[in-house]
């Protein structure tokens, strides 16, 4: 309900929620820099988004995917590739990403008739198939030594040689990235998004077409993966066959439920959380993997909606 001020102007307080989120994050993203190692805070910018984007689909539309590495993978190669053959930064992004959502209109065509495990596995399998060729098509790829020692040509006097520069052009895609997200999200279409999503049948008998919705949810999120593995190659200057491998379906999903999914902000935490747990880990020298399972189990025991849907969920009931 709308709490009313003593001036007498309605103020909806959920929108001052997601001002105060918004606003907090945005001060966050711009100090950490210079709090934590510039390529750490770059990939937890890049894995930020790669989590809102797959939240677009699991959290908003009901898909669970096991294959949104392809769509961040075919972006990092393309990416990787287009810079060793001497194009501009912007280009290579440009061509990434619209790359990773070229793959996605085959995937989602064939996916999106599927709904539940089915739709999970389909998409696991075209996540192996581009993994196969990844390791197979060397002259793209190559293989297993991957890409590396490309150049980043400086653009408008920036020199993408300073890791602190890179940080801040792709805080600036990021802010893109996150903006569209938040927009479509909150637009009629992400309503009847969500319709779809707690009922097919009920959203159909309105009118909606529950598969043009999925179709286009699919395509969104899979653009916005592009993006951030885009982003990810301009920030490291190497791609190995990791960015293809299930494995990073999996550290995806796991970041955006320790986040909370449906909040938007909350995979952006999540990837934050993983990824310095993951550095503090390697730093002392102690079982990353056991560690990491350890906090996901304990998160998942005691923070039902991820932490910061726990957070909201909490603020309300007060």
């Amino acid at each position: 309900m709308s709490a009313v001020s003593k001036q007498g102007v309605t103020r909806d307080p959920a929108r001052v929620t997601r001002a105060a989120w918004l606003i907090g994050l945005g001060v966050l993203l711009l100090a950490l820099p210079h709090l934590i190692y510039p390529v750490l805070a770059l990939d937890i910018l890049a894995w930020g988004l790669f989590a809102v984007a797959f939240d677009l689909l699991f959290g908003f539309s009901g898909l669970l995917s096991f294959g949104h590495a392809a769509f961040w993978g075919t972006s990092a190669y393309l990416t990787a590739f287009l810079l060793g053959h001497g194009q501009s930064v912007p280009v290579a992004i440009a061509g990434g990403t619209l790359g990773a959502l070229a793959l996605a209109v085959p995937v989602a065509f064939l996916s999106v008739r599927s709904s539940g495990i089915y739709f999970s596995m389909i998409t696991l399998a075209f996540a192996q198939m581009v993994s196969f060729l990844a390791l197979q098509w060397t002259d793209l790829t190559g293989g297993e030594n991957g890409l590396q020692g490309f150049a980043r040509p400086s653009l408008f006097g920036l020199d993408f040689s300073d890791a602190q520069v890179r940080y801040y052009v792709c805080l600036v895609l990021f802010a893109l990235g996150f903006g569209v997200a938040y927009r479509a999200v909150r637009s009629p279409f992400g309503q009847a998004q969500q319709a779809v999503r707690d009922s097919e049948q009920r959203a159909q008998s309105v009118g909606y077409n529950p598969a043009r919705f999925k179709f286009t949810a699919f395509l969104l999120s899979a653009g916005l993966a592009g993006l951030a593995g885009a982003m990810y190659t301009f920030g490291h200057g190497v791609v190995s066959l990791e960015v293809v491998n299930w494995r990073t379906s999996g550290e995806v999903v796991m970041m955006t439920l320790l986040g909370g999914t449906t909040t938007l902000f909350g995979p952006v935490i999540g990837a934050g959380i993983v990824l310095l747990l993951r550095d503090v880990l390697t730093t002392a020298n102690l079982p990353v993997g056991i560690v990491t399972g350890v906090v996901f189990v304990l998160v998942v025991l005691f923070f039902r909606r991820g932490v910061v849907g726990t957070l909201q969920h909490w603020r309300r009931r007060r």
